[in-house]
């Protein structure tokens, strides 16, 4: 067995670890752009505090998905306020544009220069401006990652801009910064991290060291994902939650994904509007049925995977309880179908061939053929 982990520069977890954000940047220089998501208040008190440690910053705000025009546009901004660094204050959305900004900041070309699928894919030249991550919801794991996924809205897609040299210089990961998620958001980013938990631990690029994260953080998750929704102040859920979000970005960006993040980027491009968090949790438990009874069938020693799944899930060690158990989180959460976002059946033909082209399906610990493929997503409706 041979493999590489590698991750931030620097990793501090822990409530009120937010205020050691304007300390650090001003190590890095003296202009930032502070890329934020839709909530201004933490972007205020930031904005605040690095300027009392003598960082000029202005804000650019990321309303939704990030996509193509958005990074081009906070590039545009970086440079005509000559940044020396980006700061990221936010869910993945603005994680993943301030990571392709710093990219963009220091290299030649556009993004399509750089792109995966829709693109050229080449190799950054140049390392990017210094990157702090800095997230307020337990999801994405952005801030310990090496990619950025971005939406093409002419070519309908998600795509990613990815490279070793995009983990950020600092990510700082304070559960405080997530007590005022609602609900909705926090069950949608919640099952997010759990299946980055879970495809990675099941994928055919597991490794000991990701192997391990896993392990600590699918329990995690499973037992503090229903109290931050059923209470937000519920200071223990949420900073166990944060962890669990950290543990799976450390993980994925180590091992790799499989087909719920397979079938989730062509879908977030066909429905721009859903959150990339609600369509993996849709597809979560219907992608484990499918993957438990597809490995069964073959006979498949990676069937035992699953197992441990469910044992760290419900005590019992049959991938049927880990199925049952997941069906029952997404019920109580309130995940809605497909059809909620606008999917049709009509829809289905198209997303399966790019399904199965997605890098994250490559991981997924089986083969699946474009009838299986198919069949998730007209369950997932």
């Amino acid at each position: 067995m041979s493999f590489e982990f590698a991750t931030a520069a620097r990793i501090v977890y822990g409530p009120g670890t937010r205020r050691e954000v304007a300390p650090a940047a001003a190590t890095l220089g003296r202009r930032a752009l502070l890329v934020t998501g839709r909530r201004p208040a933490p972007g205020e008190a930031l904005l605040a505090e690095l300027s009392a440690a003598g960082v000029t910053a202005e804000r650019f705000a990321v309303a939704g998905e990030p996509d193509l025009e958005t990074v081009a546009a906070g590039a545009a901004q970086a440079r005509q306020i000559g940044a020396e660094m980006i700061i990221a204050l936010g869910g993945g959305s603005a994680l993943d544009t301030g990571k392709a900004v710093a990219a963009l900041l220091t290299n030649p070309g556009e993004l399509l220069d750089y792109l995966e699928v829709i693109g050229q894919g080449r190799p950054l030249a140049n390392d990017p401006a210094p990157f702090i991550a800095v997230p307020t919801t337990a999801g994405t794991g952005s801030e310990v990652t090496r990619n950025a996924t971005l939406l093409s809205r002419a070519h309908r897609q998600k795509v990613s801009l990815r490279s070793p040299k995009m983990l950020a210089r600092l990510a700082v990961v304070d559960p405080e910064l997530t007590y005022s998620l609602p609900p909705e958001p926090t069950a949608y980013t919640g099952l997010d991290a759990l299946t980055q938990l879970i495809e990675p631990f099941v994928s055919n690029a597991a490794n000991p060291l990701t192997d391990a994260l896993c392990r600590q953080g699918i329990p995690l998750a499973a037992r503090a994902l229903p109290r931050a929704y059923a209470a937000g102040d519920d200071a223990q859920a949420r900073a166990d939650m944060a962890l669990a979000s950290l543990l799976g970005g450390l993980a994925l960006a180590n091992a790799r994904l499989g087909a719920v993040h397979g079938l989730a980027g062509p879908l977030g491009g066909r429905l721009a509007q859903a959150p990339h968090g609600a369509l993996c949790a849709r597809l979560l438990p219907i992608v484990t049925a499918a993957n438990v009874q597809a490995l069964r069938a073959a006979g498949s020693p990676r069937l035992a995977r699953y197992g441990e799944v469910a044992g760290l899930l419900t005590g019992a060690p049959d991938p049927e309880q880990a199925v049952a158990w997941l069906r029952g989180l997404v019920h109580d959460l309130n995940v809605p179908p497909l059809s909620a976002y606008g999917l049709s059946a009509a829809d289905i033909p198209a997303l399966v061939p790019q399904a199965q082209k997605a890098n994250s399906m490559r991981g997924n610990p089986i083969a699946l053929t474009e009838a299986q493929v198919a069949a998730i997503l007209e369950e997932a409706l």
